[in-house]
């Protein structure tokens, strides 16, 4: 066809070569998600299409082996960052057993089947049994989809994947670091203290230092740099003492992923340009080298693609079964494990590269094209059946409602839930952005509804481009996460009284508004806006004072009075905190009486997002000094407040400004005004210590008489 073109093949020029790599890219997810192809494998033949032994459109020269590396280290990043290490902690025990067993089990297996039935060497039995070994949770956003991750074999499941590739991944380094030097004398031993030493460095060493970077520069363009960076160093170091450098992009994701939340403008960003070019093109320079003609010519590679299918999917579900035994669970919960690790993709993919780079003494390949086409068949297969297997399952958990703990009341309203964000101060719009983001519930795909109020008094014009570029640097921020800010500019006599109506306008549910940094934390409670803002509006409120991004936040402690189990908005800011602590990948400490925290558990242990919480019993106002001694600048305080009249306050809410400044001035907070179901407008008093209210003055007509008679009384003496 091209040929009648006179266009010369295959295209060298660079020009055209990314231009029809770009087109594909483009393309390809398109056609292929008519034909229900996965993402993965769609790429993977796109590749052997415009390859050597599909149409010979374009060669693999540098740049394919150039983003090849770059995608292979890419792949493996995104692995480890996005495996949920605090489902690992929740379920460490579990999740270990089920690791280990289910490498044990599948590498048996796998080496078993390359040694009898295809007559493999034993280095090449043991790569491929590393191969068999890992797995890839490709079907996890069906979990996602239908709610479901908290159900236990879900954690158990993600908390084993980390075991099982990170085993499989030492195996395939340990492997591949044998044929980069001599294996004789001191060899292990060296690799053994190398590989420790090395290790140890990235998990403790990597956080520390992109902890600081991330406190110290906010700026998008350089984060994502330095995340790059730390991903290259990894990779590079564990090549240095002879390794595979995908091992070490892998431990830097994991050692990574608790301060680059999920929902973040950094992760955002960070998946864009893998999934846009690094990954794709990887992947088409992986159909580039397959023979696809070769499975359907002389029947080796056909043989060797059917059993490495029939072994990959055999193990997996022997594994799932006995796992199930075990743990004395389900058959549902058997079939939900079975889904969850069926896949073999990204370290499967890995694993046979690296193989197929490794020459023998005899000149052959570790990893021969024969496996190397049967891998990518059995790749195919296994996502498949990961995707209907998972989703046969969780429509069978939906259906039997097993995981619905709010009432029809709490479900409505939560469907309505609308966070609108006053911006005024350009310098904690940021901070503000992130927060709404970290606590939104991300199933309804909501917009945030940022605010900006404009008085009608001098500078008018002015304020209110002022006004306009902090709504632009709000909607900017949350585009990063593709999240839709709705900007709402309005005039109004005062700005509270243009926040509560915009509130009332958009439905709001949440609202969240911040406090200077610099401001002192008793001016800032006593000013007129918040004050008002409370007096006028039973919703939830937050108002926020960050230190530091708020990304960067390691652990998070919450005060919560007595009684406030009582109140109409106490599941939801529960479930506001355990939204952000999952994000971030922290722990939360909830302090309260005893009675409060017997609820708070119940409350947290059924959140459908994965929280890590600690709970300590605690005297509200005087043991403040507690949660200050166990404060450092990477923590957050939390205290929960109350408004007059609801049935959590209590008479000591008015030194709590005092208590705030004295333990926790120069520490983030977040100071929670949880909704309550009184009248809108009803008079408060900590919340307004400006307000008017009648008992307000009774208490301080009784305190002026108690003291008038206690001096009466010393001067009688």
């Amino acid at each position: 066809m091209f040929e009648n073109l006179n266009i010369p093949l295959p295209i060298t020029d660079p020009t055209w070569i990314f231009f029809l790599v770009l087109t594909i890219i483009l393309f390809a997810p398109m056609i292929l998600e008519r034909l229900h192809i996965p993402h993965i494998i769609g790429m993977i033949l796109a590749g052997v299409a415009i390859g050597e032994y599909g149409f010979n459109i374009l060669e693999r020269d540098s740049s394919f082996e150039l983003f090849g590396e770059v995608g292979l280290y890419y792949i493996m990043f995104l692995a480890g960052l996005e495996m949920d290490m605090e489902d690992f902690k929740q379920n460490k025990s579990k999740g270990i057993i089920f690791g280990v067993l289910s490498f044990a089990i599948r590498f048996g297996i796998g080496m078993w089947s390359c040694m009898e039935l295809l007559g493999f060497g034993v280095t090449t039995s043991i790569l491929m049994g590393c191969m068999y070994a890992s797995h890839t949770l490709i079907s996890y956003p069906i979990i996602s989809r239908y709610g479901l991750s908290k159900l236990r074999c879900v954690n158990i499941t993600i908390g084993g994947t980390i075991i099982v590739d990170t085993l499989a991944l030492i195996g395939l380094a340990i492997i591949s670091g044998m044929y980069k030097g001599d294996t004789g004398g001191m060899f292990w031993v060296m690799m053994g203290i190398k590989v420790t030493l090395l290790t140890a460095f990235i998990i403790f060493v990597f956080p520390m230092i992109a902890r600081k970077f991330f406190r110290t520069y906010s700026d998008s363009i350089m984060q994502f740099v330095f995340v790059m960076a730390m991903v290259f160093l990894g990779a590079g170091l564990m090549q240095f003492v002879g390794m595979e450098g995908i091992l070490g992009a892998f431990l830097t994701g994991l050692v990574l992923n608790r301060l680059i939340p999920h929902v973040s403008p950094l992760m955002n960003r960070i998946e864009f340009v893998g999934n846009a070019i690094f990954i794709p093109y990887f992947l088409i320079g992986v159909g580039m080298i397959i023979d696809v003609n070769a499975l359907f010519t002389g029947g080796s590679a056909l043989k060797v693609a059917g059993i490495m299918t029939a072994v990959a999917v055999g193990s997996k579900w022997i594994g799932a079964f006995i796992t199930q035994k075990l743990f004395k669970m389900e058959r549902n919960e058997r079939s939900m494990i079975f889904g969850l690790s069926s896949a073999s993709a990204a370290a499967t993919l890995a694993a046979v590269l690296v193989g197929h780079q490794i020459i023998m003494e005899n000149g052959e390949r570790l990893i021969n094209d024969d496996v190397l086409n049967g891998t990518v068949v059995m790749i195919l297969f296994t996502c498949i059946i990961s995707s209907l297997a998972t989703e046969r399952s969780a429509r069978r958990f939906a259906l039997e409602e097993k995981l619905q703990f709010n009432s029809s009341k709490e479900e409505e309203n939560e469907l309505s839930e609308q966070i609108l964000i006053p911006v005024a101060n350009p310098e904690t719009t940021e901070h503000l952005v992130n927060l709404a983001l970290m606590i939104r519930d991300t199933k309804l795909n909501k917009p945030l509804v940022a605010v900006s109020v404009v008085t009608d008094n001098k500078n008018i014009q002015e304020r209110k481009q002022a006004g306009l570029k902090n709504l632009e640097n709000a909607a900017k921020i949350a585009s990063a996460t593709d999240v839709k800010v709705t900007q709402v500019s309005r005039y109004d006599l005062n700005i509270c009284s243009g926040i509560v109506h915009a509130a009332e306008e958009y439905n709001a549910t949440n609202l969240v508004i911040g406090l200077h940094w610099k401001a002192n934390i008793i001016d800032s409670f006593f000013g007129n806006v918040t004050a008002s803002l409370l007096k006028k509006t039973n919703r939830e409120i937050m108002v926020a004072r960050y230190m530091i991004p708020p990304t960067t936040v390691r652990k998070i402690h919450a005060a919560v009075p007595p009684r406030a189990e009582y109140e109409t908005g106490f599941v939801k800011w529960i479930e506001h905190l355990g939204r952000m602590a999952s994000q971030l990948g922290c722990k939360i400490v909830f302090y309260a009486a005893e009675e409060t925290l017997a609820y708070i558990k119940e409350v947290a242990s059924k959140l459908p997002c994965r929280t890590l919480a600690i709970y300590a019993t605690f005297d509200f106002w005087n043991e403040f000094n507690v949660i200050s001694e166990h404060m450092d600048d990477s923590h957050l305080a939390v205290v929960v407040c109350a408004r007059k009249g609801s049935i959590s306050y209590d008479t000591s809410f008015e030194r709590l400004p005092s208590i705030l400044n004295k333990h926790l001035q120069g520490s983030s907070l977040i100071v929670i005004y949880p909704e309550q179901f009184t009248q809108e407008g009803a008079a408060i008093t900590f919340s307004d210590p400006l307000g008017h209210n009648e008992s307000q003055h009774y208490e301080k007509a009784r305190e002026w008489v108690t003291d008038l008679l206690r001096l009466d009384k010393e001067e009688n003496k």
